[in-house]
C-alpha cells in the first residue's frame, strides 16, 4: 500500500490584459517566468544562486524552486536537489496567440509541505502578470483560481481562502489485468543512465517508486516503506503488448544556467497486460505527480485510459 502523499491541485484562469504571444508547449514560459517572479517577491539576499546562500534551508524560493536536501538527509546525499514540491500543468491546448479579454487555464500540483506554500505561489503569479508573459511581455492578471470545483480566489476580492477538499486517491479493490498508458507531455524516462524512448513496465514502476518514495521524505518527512526490490520484480513479469509512441525534441532557453537545454521525451500510449492490481495505486498517485525528468515544467503526464478486471 502507497504511503499517503497529501496532495492539492488548484486550477488558475487567467485574462489577458495584452496580448499573450506564447510557444505550443507553455510549460517552459509558465516554468520560468515563474520562477523569475517568485525570486523577485521572495528572495532577501538577492543572490543568483542558492547554494551558497546562509537562508537556503529557511526561504521560500530556495525549499520551492531549488529545493536543496536538508543537512541531515539520509537519501540523495549527493544530490544538489531534491524533487520540487510541485508540478505546474500549463494549458493542454496549441494556442498561441490569445488576445486582451481572452482567458486561459493552468494547474499547479502541490505536494506535502508545498501546499502551505498555495500564498506564495498566487503572490508570484499575480507579479508575473505584472511583469509579462512570452514573447512581447504580454500582461495578465488573475480571473479566478479553484480546487476540487470550490472556488478560494477572484480579481474582484483578492482573497485567498484555503481549499477544504483534499485530494483522494481511490483505492483498487478489484484485480487489474490489462492496463492502457496514455502520455501527454513529453516524458523522460532514465534507466541506467540513459534516456529509454520505449521504456519496459518495470521501468516506469523504478521511476515512480523513486519519484513517490521521495517527495514523501522531503515534503512530508515520511521515509515510504514499501518492497522496493520485490515491486520492481514484480513488475517485470508485466508485459508490453502495443506501444505506439513518438520522440518529441524540445528546448528551452536556461536564463540561470545561460545555457539551451533539451528536453525531448515520448507521447503516445503503451498497453500492459499481467497482474497489474499492486502497481494500481502508485499509478493513480503517477498522474497527479506526473513521472520522469523535468516535471515541473509539466512533463511526463499522463492518464491511465484503460483498465481490465478479472
Amino acid at each position: 500500500m502507497v504511503i499517503g502523499l497529501p496532495i492539492a491541485k488548484v486550477r488558475f484562469t487567467l485574462r489577458a490584459l495584452d496580448t499573450l504571444s506564447l510557444p505550443p508547449y507553455k510549460g517552459s514560459a509558465f516554468r520560468g517566468g515563474f520562477g523569475h517572479a517568485f525570486r523577485k517577491v521572495v528572495c532577501a539576499i538577492r543572490k543568483k544562486d542558492c547554494t551558497d546562500c546562509l537562508l537556503k534551508h529557511k526561504c521560500a524560493y530556495s525549499y520551492v524552486f531549488e529545493t536543496p536536501p536538508p543537512p541531515d538527509t539520509v537519501i540523495m546525499r549527493k544530490y544538489p536537489r531534491a524533487p520540487h514540491p510541485f508540478v505546474i500543468e500549463p494549458p493542454d491546448e496549441n494556442k498561441q496567440v490569445y488576445e486582451p479579454g481572452e482567458t486561459m487555464e493552468f494547474s499547479l500540483v502541490l505536494i506535502g509541505r508545498g501546499r502551505e506554500y498555495l500564498p506564495y505561489f498566487v503572490y508570484a503569479f499575480e507579479e508575473l502578470g505584472n511583469m509579462g508573459l512570452g514573447r512581447g511581455k504580454g500582461r495578465y492578471r488573475i480571473e479566478k483560481i479553484h480546487a476540487g470545483g470550490e472556488e478560494i480566489y477572484t480579481a474582484e476580492t483578492r482573497t485567498l481562502r484555503e481549499p477544504r477538499n483534499a485530494l483522494v486517491i481511490p483505492a483498487q479493490t478489484e484485480p487489474v489485468t490489462s492496463l492502457t498508458l496514455t502520455f501527454l507531455t513529453p516524458t523522460r524516462i532514465k534507466y541506467e543512465e540513459q534516456l529509454a524512448p520505449d521504456p519496459e513496465f518495470h521501468m516506469l514502476m523504478r521511476n515512480l517508486l523513486r519519484r513517490i518514495s521521495s517527495l514523501s521524505y522531503f515534503h512530508t518527512g515520511n521515509k515510504m516503506e514499501a518492497d522496493f526490490k520485490g515491486i520492481i520484480e514484480r513488475a517485470g513479469a508485466v508485459k508490453t503488448v502495443r506501444k505506439d509512441l513518438t520522440w518529441i525534441d524540445w528546448e528551452r532557453y536556461s536564463t540561470r544556467q545561460d545555457a539551451r537545454m533539451k528536453l525531448g521525451g515520448f507521447v503516445g500510449t503503451m498497453a500492459f497486460e499481467g497482474d497489474i492490481m499492486e502497481f494500481m495505486p502508485y499509478l493513480r498517485i503517477g498522474e497527479i505527480v506526473h513521472i520522469g525528468k523535468a516535471t515541473s515544467f509539466g512533463l511526463g503526464k499522463f492518464r491511465i485510459d484503460r483498465e481490465r478486471t478479472t
